[in-house]
């Protein structure tokens, strides 16, 4: 009797060729999303970073978050967040679109929900608590 061989995410997901093509269509959505660009700072780094570097980067770091042989050789989530001032409304626009690709490429609902366990584990370093305006 064999014993039972449990895919990694990684694999489930079809591998770095799969993700790659779904960060494509996810970081296109992102860079022109209006919501996220009202942030003055988010749209001045969608401007200054390119495109092609940051789906680079996010496949990176997607493969290897998902048990893949890639190794991310990025900033720090919070590091490279955290000057950008994100919103919970901001970070609610970017999962939006996040599933928004899921769904246009039928990821199933298993898979769906690992990866959005693993996006929500950065929140706490991406999104900063707006500051209280002391009432008078």
């Amino acid at each position: 009797m064999q014993p039972k061989v449990t895919q990694t995410l990684y694999e489930r997901l079809g591998g770095v060729y799969s993700i790659a093509v779904v960060v494509d269509d996810f970081i296109d959505r992102i860079m022109v999303d209006a919501r996220l660009n009202a942030n003055p700072h988010v749209d001045e780094a969608h401007h200054r970073v390119s495109a092609q570097g940051f789906k680079y980067l996010v496949t990176e770091m997607v493969c290897w978050a998902t048990g893949g042989p890639q190794t991310y050789s990025g900033r720090a989530m919070g590091d490279s967040h955290r000057h950008l001032l994100i919103t919970d409304q901001e970070w609610q626009a970017f999962m939006d679109d996040f599933q928004a690709t899921l769904d246009k490429f039928n990821v199933p609902q298993l898979e769906q929900d690992e990866l959005k366990a693993i996006v929500e584990s950065v929140r706490p370093d991406v999104v900063v608590a707006q500051p209280v305006t002391p009432q008078i």
